[in-house]
């Protein structure tokens, strides 16, 4: 076990309907309809707990995966994340629970009212993680609205701004609920935010008291400029696209100059980008699951290449190099850029087809294809080389693969003394080793 002042490794279990991989909803002996029954995704959040990890992260999605004909490609997270992860509170006691919601498609008070229920009726096991909308199908469920780049990452600065202040609008002392008395809440201790901007006005006052972690656990997504100096400025974790070593060297380097350019300690980000594997109890177990499932997906995988990259899946071709324009090519994607960037970095340093390519990333993270031994590898080398606080896990099937990873590599990560055996504390917070948040708000307030 990890001794009082050693770096601790974090990490996160990363779910998406069945699994990530394009085919897991049709491996025999997984339930293709698992994504909407209540059953399977208790199942995962138990399977979580029990391997002590920090948090369990729902993506969010309002479109249907369609494929050319028509027809819905398969199984997606659905339900709306704060409801899921509400019903996920009431059977779970330690692990952490991250929605994500857009800052392109929601508004403020909505979002700090939602994620602050979660976290009073989680005790503290909440976080949000932002991210911005760029695709057109998904502005057009919400109004149509779509931003360019910029505007989409100066209004998400804002939006977060708000957020913190609505969540801080109640000093922690607020309320008093003296029953004698008649006295509810302190004088003075819940203030408007009166907030008026460029994209947002909120008067506040929040109608919750300030939660049991001060605020929300922030995580951010974004791997552009502009979602680099967003976390900077707001994250409490990153969970980043990162494929190689020298990447993440590089991105946690430049992620914590950031965080000391806007006032904070280099070490106050956790950084966990995604891990995408597939585990045997060999290496070629691991390799026969792999093609089981490949043949299975058949040309999903490189369709989904193909949106990754923001082309047609015209233009890639399963045994040839990519296209030299999109390694030439400096400007940024209207696309995702962290996982447009995590493959031509890859495919920049080596000459590989867009099949090796796709034998080292999945589903926008890094892929490992492995057993146990060198999954625990994978992940102790980039956490002992000071690149990343930990991983957030991507398991090819659920449940199957999550409960593989508990059962098998979480032990060997014990022995290596770098992961907990129990939970040492009971918030979201604690388990990332952050302090509780000052109330920033209240404090400006009390000097005007």
């Amino acid at each position: 076990m990890p001794k009082p002042g050693e770096r601790q490794l974090h990490l996160g279990l990363n779910v998406l309907a069945a699994g990530m991989h394009p085919a897991s909803w049709q491996l025999p002996g997984t339930d293709p309809l698992g994504y909407i029954r209540l059953s399977h995704w208790r199942r995962v959040a138990e399977i979580a707990e029990k391997g002590t990890l920090d948090a369990i992260f729902l993506a969010d999605g309002v479109n249907l995966p369609h494929l050319p004909t028509g027809q819905v490609a398969g199984p997606g997270n659905s339900f709306d994340p704060v409801a899921l992860l509400s019903a996920l509170a009431a059977v779970t006691t330690h692990v952490g629970l991250v929605p994500t919601i857009s800052t392109t498609i929601d508004s403020p008070f909505s979002l700090a009212r939602r994620v602050s229920s979660l976290d009073h009726l989680s005790e503290g096991r909440a976080a949000w993680n932002i991210v911005t909308t760029w695709d057109s199908s998904t502005s057009l469920q919400f109004g149509g609205y779509r931003a360019e780049r910029e505007e989409r990452y100066a209004q998400a600065v804002e939006f977060v701004d708000v957020v913190r202040a609505l969540w801080d609008s109640w000093d922690d002392d607020a309320l008093v609920a003296d029953q004698a008395s008649g006295v509810f809440t302190r004088l003075n201790s819940i203030r408007a935010i009166n907030h008026q901007g460029r994209f947002f006005s909120v008067k506040g006052p929040l109608n919750l008291p300030r939660s049991p972690q001060g605020r929300p656990v922030l995580f951010q997504a974004g791997g552009s400029p502009g979602g680099l100096d967003l976390a900077a400025r707001h994250a409490d974790a990153v969970f980043a696209s990162l494929g190689t070593l020298d990447h993440a060297l590089e991105y946690s380097a430049d992620l914590r100059r950031r965080a000391v350019a806007y006032g904070r300690p280099a070490d106050s980000i956790r950084v966990m980008p995604g891990l995408s594997f597939i585990l045997g109890g060999t290496e070629a177990e691991a390799r026969e699951r792999a093609r089981v499932l490949n043949d299975l997906a058949g040309d999903k995988r490189l369709g989904g290449l193909a949106r990754q990259l923001g082309v047609d899946v015209s233009e890639l071709d399963w045994d040839k190099p990519l296209p030299q324009h999109l390694l030439d090519t400096a400007e940024l994607s209207p696309h995702s850029q962290g996982a447009r960037e995590i493959v031509l970095r890859i495919a920049r340093r080596e000459t590989l087809t867009a099949r090796q390519i796709l034998e080292r990333v999945q589903s926008w993270h890094r892929l490992v294809v492995g057993g146990p031994e060198q999954l625990a590898d994978a992940i102790s080398e980039w956490f002992l080389a000071g690149a990343v606080d930990g991983f957030n896990l991507m398991p090819d099937v659920e449940p199957s693969g999550l409960e593989a990873f508990v059962e098998h590599v979480v032990p060997i990560l014990r022995r290596k003394g770098i992961f907990r055996h129990e939970y040492t504390g009971t918030t979201l917070r604690d388990h990332l080793g952050l302090a509780r948040p000052p109330n920033h708000f209240a404090a400006e307030v009390a000097a005007e």
